[in-house]
């Protein structure tokens, strides 16, 4: 592609003048953020790992509320004569024991 030559102070040659100069200044922004990006990655990494602990520990105390809550409606519908008594408490039960799964995956999946 040939370029013509700019005559001094017209529109075109100032507006390609600004636009490589723009394209400069942003090359040479993106190349100094690109030597943080790795330091960044890694204090991202270092930042989520240390939540894991508290997740993992939140999911299991969900884990004994919900334990706790289903164990009463289940305690009242076998009161009540329900007859869906082992469909519910089997749904409770298994949600306590996906949770804690989940956790113990988690847990051991990133080495903590």
């Amino acid at each position: 592609m040939k370029m013509k030559k700019c005559k001094r102070r017209s529109f075109g040659c100032v507006l390609r003048t600004f636009a490589l100069a723009a394209a400069v200044v942003t090359l040479n922004y993106f190349k100094a953020g690109a030597q943080d990006g790795n330091a960044g990655i890694q204090q991202a990494n270092t930042q989520v790992r240390s939540y894991f602990e508290s997740g993992t520990s939140l999911m299991y105390a969900i884990g004994a509320i919900l334990g706790l809550i289903g164990a009463v409606k289940v305690y009242s519908k076998w009161n009540a004569g329900d007859q869906d008594t082992s469909k519910v408490a089997a749904a409770w039960f298994g949600s306590c024991i996906f949770l804690v799964v989940v956790a113990t995956i988690i847990k051991s999946f990133f080495g903590l």
